[in-house]
């Protein structure tokens, strides 16, 4: 997608693709070819949202013939937003569409972030949560001239600040590599750490002996690319040639991109990605320093872009052929001794709450644990009680049926029967006599009668 200059002026998103370097040497044929366009990143959390809501609009000629006859004045005041209502059908149902998607993945970011800062909610207001998110509105599920509004104004607020959040995380960068170093430094023996600080200076001063960079936007720079990149004689160069070879989109203006792209030769003199001293983070700081002074010094209106007329009003100043000096990173320090202090105390609070929070995690995990257990052994008990129950309930219904009871797994269960006379006789075993029996036999016996006399 190819964003017209409308729309770069507007919410100062620079052209969707990655300017390249024009290589002179090549032939015709090859320089008709198109160039691969690559989209780069605003750097908003709803980036993707703002460029598939532009390249929808794009579709609409009606709109896309507003936008561009529009002026800065009729973009930011909101204007061009009530054109929305005049585009077609088939449009608006794809702007619906995109909302919709939009709207689902603030809720799912909604919910990621509740779940890790541990909020626990009964019901979740996704409209009052959604009110945080400026880019759209949230009130309304259909995309309106309102939601084209609040695109445009949130982006272009947003991007303002952009850069400055940039400097503040590459201080950070900067400041947690210095409390790295140190940190490392104490844990060797001081044999080891003399040798470490030896070569980290000599790396650091390795890094500083580079050649002299020449002021970015200067005839110096601008003469060394129309030479070294474009392949053309640095006697002739001509501002305005040099304009219209670098405006890679041919939309009548250098953005952000295409300026960046102008400030390769300068950052090679400084940065190689193959030396050990040479940090690429620190590299990409420089390049937007570079831009910065540059649209300082020749955006005479602010809109973030560069016209062919700002560009050569640019060279009739004073500073385009007598630049000062210009000093890279390594020239003065990124933070002060306070800040850096500052920054570690932060590290240590954090470092103490991640600590805080794991004993806390620990603890967590051990009761679910015996948690875990009590509840293995309670289900445990419910099943055997089931089963016992189980079994009486057999048990009761083949007694009902006259059948022997069962056993836990099925086996039939017999009970011992009284034995018999007969049994006695058969077994041997003595079988208690019956109470009649017994008392006969327990009363006194007779002298016998009768019988014969012997002599």
């Amino acid at each position: 997608m190819n964003l017209k200059p409308g729309w770069l002026l507007l919410l100062s998103v620079c052209a969707l693709v990655w300017s390249v370097p024009i290589d002179r040497n090549v032939g015709v044929e090859e320089e008709k070819e198109e160039v691969q366009e690559e989209n780069g990143d605003t750097g908003l959390y709803y980036d993707r949202y703002l460029r598939e809501v532009i390249e929808v609009l794009e579709t609409d000629p009606h709109f896309r013939e507003k936008l561009q006859t529009a002026n800065t004045e009729d973009i930011k005041n909101g204007r061009l937003s009530k054109e929305l209502d005049l585009v077609s059908h088939h449009v608006r149902t794809r702007l619906d569409e995109l909302k919709r998607q939009e709207v689902s993945r603030l809720r799912m970011l909604l919910k990621a972030k509740l779940d890790s800062t541990n909020v626990q909610t009964l019901q979740m207001d996704h409209a009052s949560l959604l009110k945080q998110f400026e880019h759209l509105d949230p009130h309304n599920q259909n995309f309106e001239a309102k939601d084209l509004e609040l695109l445009i104004s949130t982006a272009t607020k947003d991007l303002e600040n952009y850069d400055a959040e940039r400097h503040e995380e590459f201080k950070r960068y900067e400041m947690l590599k210095e409390h790295e170093r140190r940190e490392y430094l104490k844990s060797l023996d001081q044999e080891k750490r003399e040798k470490e600080e030896k070569r980290l200076l000599d790396l650091k001063e390795k890094h500083r002996q580079h050649p002299r960079v020449n002021a970015p936007g200067s005839v110096a720079q601008l003469r060394e690319v129309w030479e070294e990149t474009d392949g053309l004689d640095p006697q002739e160069f001509n501002p305005k040639t040099f304009f219209k070879l670098h405006d890679t989109n041919e939309d009548g203006v250098l953005d952000e991109q295409e300026l960046e792209a102008l400030f390769t030769k300068e950052l090679e003199k400084v940065y190689d990605p193959k030396n050990e001293e040479d940090d690429m983070m620190e590299m990409e700081e420089e390049r937007l320093r570079m831009r910065e002074h540059v649209m300082k010094n020749v955006d005479t209106n602010k809109d973030r872009l560069v016209s062919l007329e700002e560009f050569l009003k640019s060279t009739e100043k004073k500073e385009f052929n007598n630049p000062k000096e210009w000093e890279t990173l390594d020239t003065k320090p990124m933070y002060t001794d306070e800040e850096l202090q500052r920054f570690e105390t932060e590290l240590r609070d954090k470092e103490e709450e991640l600590k805080r929070r794991e004993a806390t995690l620990l603890q967590e995990q051990e009761l679910l644990k015996e948690r875990g257990k009590a509840l293995e052994a309670q289900r445990r008990e419910y099943q055997q009680a089931v089963l016992e129950m189980s079994q009486r309930q057999k048990d009761q219904q083949q007694a009902a049926d006259g059948q022997p009871p069962a056993g836990p797994n099925g086996e039939l269960k017999f009970q011992p029967e009284t034995k018999t006379e007969e049994d006695k006789d058969l077994t041997g075993e003595k079988v208690p006599a019956a109470p009649e029996a017994e008392a006969q036999n327990n009363l006194p016996a007779e002298p016998p009668q009768n019988l014969p006399i012997h002599t």
